[in-house]
């Protein structure tokens, strides 16, 4: 188990510090190489400001908007956004319509903005779902920014993490009946090369917002050994020195993969020489 799984001391320590303060005390060298985050809270802050959700949701999309920026001011190589779950197509017809249109407005927007930081764009999920103005928009900003190498911003769109799973069992039982494989030679690493992510390092912290403690349906093969991080805080109130806050408690963790304390000690001096 972590040692600090919610984050206490870094909040004990951080919280309510000058945001300079906060930027020192994070290592450079000791960032995960990638981030994953649940970004929830959207409806709850516009509800208590008297607001209707889709003002919240575009709130939303200036905290996306910093966290990339920091990512990217850091040197956080992978992000991963959980934008709209499969789940959320129930939400009221009005809702999914403006959440559509602040999705397509973000990626004819940020575009330009990828390619002066280099930032290559990847989305996830069950694309043939969303519609097919936006899976045309989503295909040329991913090919406009393939090359790019300094960032990899991934959205999770239409995602759900056991369809994702059920779709690559699907694509593994395929392979067996046209005879490419027995079930014998099904392991870890075959299987994760079936999933959306396959190209793709396991997130080292998932963060999420609202005060939920939960995971959502939401990278469950690749969070096995993930980092978690709970904030109170609501999305659109989630800035660049909350996400500082999340990257403080990362880094005051000592992650062992099932190795003691001991192993990883000689591990440690073991790589010094």
């Amino acid at each position: 188990m972590p040692d600090d799984p919610l984050g206490q001391r870094c909040f004990s320590s951080c919280k309510g510090l000058p945001l300079t303060d906060i930027e020192h005390q994070v290592d450079p060298h000791r960032l995960p190489l990638h981030v994953a985050i649940i970004m929830d809270g959207n409806g709850r802050w516009a509800q208590q400001r008297g607001l209707n959700r889709i003002q919240g949701h575009q709130e939303g999309a200036s905290s996306v908007r910093v966290v990339v920026e920091t990512a990217r001011e850091l040197g956080i190589r992978y992000l991963t956004l959980y934008a709209f779950s499969e789940e959320n197509w129930q939400r009221p017809r009005t809702e999914i319509k403006a959440l559509m249109g602040l999705l397509q407005k973000y990626l004819r927007q940020e575009q330009k903005e990828m390619m002066a930081n280099g930032i290559a764009f990847r989305a996830i999920g069950d694309l043939t779902q969303l519609p097919s103005g936006i899976q045309r928009d989503i295909a040329a900003v991913q090919a406009a920014t393939a090359a790019n190498a300094q960032m990899t911003l991934i959205l999770a769109l239409s995602y759900g993490g056991r369809s994702e799973i059920v779709h690559a069992a699907r694509q593994l039982m395929a392979e067996v009946q046209a005879g490419r494989m027995i079930p014998a030679e099904l392991t870890h690493d075959i299987f994760a090369r079936h999933l959306f992510t396959a190209d793709l390092p396991d997130p080292d912290l998932l963060i999420r917002t609202s005060g939920e403690h939960r995971v959502s349906n939401f990278l469950l093969w690749q969070l096995a050994y993930t980092e978690l991080y709970f904030s109170d805080t609501l999305w659109p109130d989630f800035r660049k020195a909350e996400f500082l806050q999340a990257l403080l408690s990362f880094q005051q963790r000592q992650r062992r993969f099932g190795l003691t304390q001991e192993q990883i000690e000689r591990q440690a001096a073991a790589s010094r020489f």
